[in-house]
């Protein structure tokens, strides 16, 4: 923090322009808000879509960020759950929970919300945030965790819980996961929870695909630039292909992939963040019947993750293989995207003077 109530922020200024800049410290604006002093954020692939110009809804001179765990320093008059003090992890979506949307847990198109921080609003990649309907856009993280045990529950948890149950895996399913970044992680972590007999994961880097393998996340691990994976996978179901694709690449040709290693009735889950329109091959693809779902994620269930996590049964820590202060953001933005050091995510820790 600068003093004169200002602090350090990342801001989208332009296409292709973030700045590390110097911002006043944010005050509450409505009786739901809440101000998170940020003890640990993290950078999102959908913030290099708004720097890149490729989300038509971000706003020029926000805050970048919107996954991040801190501490309570003030509430609305209005706020219920929430109160100075409290460590809590943010939801990548602000929601009012009443609306015909919120009540039917189809939280990204509330009518008063959807993704705000960062996006719309200012986001998370800086020292103090404020939280908008703060009851329902913050969680209140359990005395037995640590803020980096919860601090991908902000977006990249509820994004893979998203794809895995828009994929309505049965016991005994085969469930192809392509893209082993942060989200196909969690979308093969939160898979797990529905008994698949098999998790295949995909990408084009052998150490991304033996992670995966390493932390029992998949058990089978194919890399395109070496094998067929339409073939691999129907030798591995006895020549029908996958119940379920949980498409969470969004590279060159995994639209087409996704439909073709799902089986004859199977589901194809896109949650993937394309930046180009994407073809739907209807007469190559007639005859399979499948079921495509789409969308952003819902992030309606982060307490139950949070509960999930408290009790064992997800672990989504290891994603975190690298800490940096915040003073260093501008280059964290290019370590992150170039994957360098091995890195899947780095948690920022927070401006050092």
């Amino acid at each position: 923090m600068s003093g004169n109530g200002k602090m350090k922020a990342f801001v989208y200024h332009d296409v292709n322009d973030g700045r590390f800049v110097e911002r006043d410290i944010p005050t509450i604006l409505d009786p739901r808000d809440a101000i998170v002093k940020v003890q640990l954020s993290t950078i999102c692939t959908s913030d290099f879509h708004v720097l890149h110009g490729a989300v038509p809804s971000a706003n020029k001179g926000i805050i970048l960020g919107h996954e991040f765990v801190g501490d309570v320093i003030a509430v609305g008059d209005a706020v219920k759950k929430i109160k100075p003090g409290d460590r809590v992890v943010s939801n990548v979506e602000t929601f009012c929970g009443e609306c015909f949307f919120c009540k039917r847990g189809f939280v990204n198109n509330c009518v008063e919300g959807g993704w705000y921080l960062g996006c719309r609003i200012d986001g998370c990649q800086t020292e103090y945030v404020r939280v908008p309907i703060a009851d329902n856009g913050l969680t209140i993280i359990p005395e037995k965790l640590d803020y980096v045990d919860v601090l991908a529950c902000s977006c990249v948890l509820p994004s893979g819980y998203f794809g895995a149950e828009l994929a309505e895996i049965h016991p005994g399913d085969t469930v192809v996961v392509l893209g082993c970044g942060p989200c196909g992680y969690t979308s093969m972590m939160c898979a797990r929870l529905f008994g698949p007999a098999q998790i295949i994961a995909v990408d084009r880097h052998d150490d991304r695909g033996e992670f995966a393998l390493k932390q029992g996340w998949a058990d089978v691990f194919i890399n395109p630039k070496k094998q067929n994976v339409e073939e691999v996978v129907k030798s591995l179901t006895g020549g029908r292909g996958a119940d379920s694709v949980i498409e969470m690449a969004g590279k060159d040709g995994t639209f087409e992939l996704a439909w073709k290693v799902a089986r004859p009735n199977g589901i194809v889950v896109l949650t993937a963040m394309y930046e180009e329109d994407q073809v739907l091959p209807l007469p190559s693809m007639y005859g399979k019947n499948l079921i495509f779902k789409t969308g952003g994620v819902d992030a309606s269930k982060n307490q139950m993750l949070v509960d999930l996590i408290a009790g064992g049964k997800l672990n989504p820590r290891p994603l975190f293989t690298h800490f940096k202060p915040l003073n260093d953001i501008s280059n964290i933005y290019n370590f992150f995207m170039n994957k360098e050091d091995g890195c899947i995510k780095v948690a920022i820790t927070p401006y050092e003077e």
